[in-house]
């Protein structure tokens, strides 16, 4: 008789991982690939950061440091949000974690029971959906589209209908790149501490805006669970580390759970981190990067057919509607790759209801990949 397999295991992939190692494959076969599918800077960690590192391999045993986060790295964050929000936080409610992936592994189970109910926009982030299942959480998508700019709203909200113990919002988000400005946070904001709905603000792509700077939950609402990484704007991907800004009520919780489950964040990323403070010019010169490639596909793309994109007004994506091209956006992209060499992310992976007439493509790269890219999909649908 074969043993029982938990079905917290038995979530679905994450899909963009499937194709990066497609391409990876078709790269390793000696294929040509230009990377569109993953969503991460193509940048290394600043000057200071590896240099940081460097000195602290030198001088620190790098044995396990407070659950929570190296004191000095937490002060470095208070400051970080006095500095570009204006927003007075204590260091003492700032919990370093591994990542926004650990981030959101303990808020889940320090905020909700299993069998709560948690809202979460569709299309979105596809962990966020399957993290909750595995914890037996039901995720409750929210259709949403052009309309209300791929985001949440409490008219949007009520529709739903039933009780609701949480919703996770993402500004900007992934893979709209759309953003919820001042008025509509705060609206959101109202509506969960009227309904008891506790909010978890995912702000990881702060920080890469084209428009106008990004704006923190924070600034309003110290119920709100707020959860950023250095992945994104500070360019430390690999270096896996991430932060929470935690209700008061919640901290104890989140410590014990961070405790058990990852004894502490990796020390060598915490001491490095420290430096990624100071690289503002270096980080900014990589969004400027960022635009122009948005630019260039903003205006290439729609030669190619793809002619009904969102707003993109901050990370680093195009979310592109195709259903006049195919009704399979994962055939349609393994198309793609084996036709043209570009790599991108069905549409299947973010709405699992709509997803099938939706693709991503990442403008994270260098801008020569990305009018090559433009340059080989528009020969393609010629």
């Amino acid at each position: 008789m074969a043993l029982k397999i938990a079905k917290r295991g038995t979530i679905p992939p994450f899909i963009v991982m499937d194709v990066m190692r497609a391409a990876n494959e078709r790269a390793a076969a000696g294929g040509d690939v230009l990377h569109l599918e993953v969503g991460q800077p193509s940048t290394a960690a600043p000057r200071a950061v590896l240099e940081a590192a460097k000195a602290t391999l030198a001088a620190d045993r790098l044995g396990y440091t407070d659950a929570l986060g190296i004191p000095a790295l937490r002060r470095r964050l208070a400051d970080h949000y006095q500095n570009t929000y204006g927003v007075s936080l204590d260091p003492g409610r700032i919990a370093v974690c591994t990542g926004s992936s650990g981030a959101f592994i303990v808020a889940f189970l320090a905020a909700f029971e299993a069998g709560d109910r948690v809202a979460l926009a569709s299309p979105g982030y596809p962990a966020y959906r399957n993290i909750l299942k595995a914890l037996d959480i039901e995720p409750v998508n929210l259709a949403l589209g052009p309309d209300t700019n791929f985001q949440p709203t409490p008219e949007a909200l009520e529709r739903l209908g039933g009780r609701l113990d949480g919703l996770i919002i993402a500004s900007p988000s992934n893979p709209a790149g759309t953003m919820i400005h001042r008025h509509g946070l705060k609206a959101l904001a109202a509506y969960c501490a009227e309904n008891r709905i506790r909010l978890i603000s995912d702000e990881i792509y702060h920080g890469i805006t084209y428009r106008e700077p990004a704006e923190t939950v924070a600034a309003f609402d110290s119920e709100t669970i707020i959860i950023n990484s250095f992945s994104k704007y500070f360019s430390m991907t690999g270096w896996r580390l991430g932060w929470m800004v935690v209700p008061e009520k919640l901290l104890r919780s989140v410590e014990c759970l961070a405790q058990n489950l990852f004894i502490s964040p990796p020390t060598l990323s915490q001491h490095a981190a420290i430096a990624v403070f100071d690289c503002r010019q270096e980080l900014d010169a990589n969004v400027a990067r960022y635009a122009r490639n948005r630019a260039v596909l903003q205006e290439e793309l729609p030669k190619a057919g793809f002619d009904k994109l969102a707003a993109a007004e901050g990370a680093f994506y195009i979310y592109a509607d195709v259903a006049h091209l195919t009704n399979d956006s994962e055939d349609f992209c393994q198309r793609m790759l084996a036709e043209t060499g570009v790599a991108a992310t069905p549409g299947v992976d973010f709405d699992p209801e709509r997803g099938n007439r939706y693709v991503r493509f990442s403008f994270s790269g260098a801008t020569d990949d990305m009018v090559k890219a433009a340059g080989r999909l528009i020969e393609w649908r010629l």
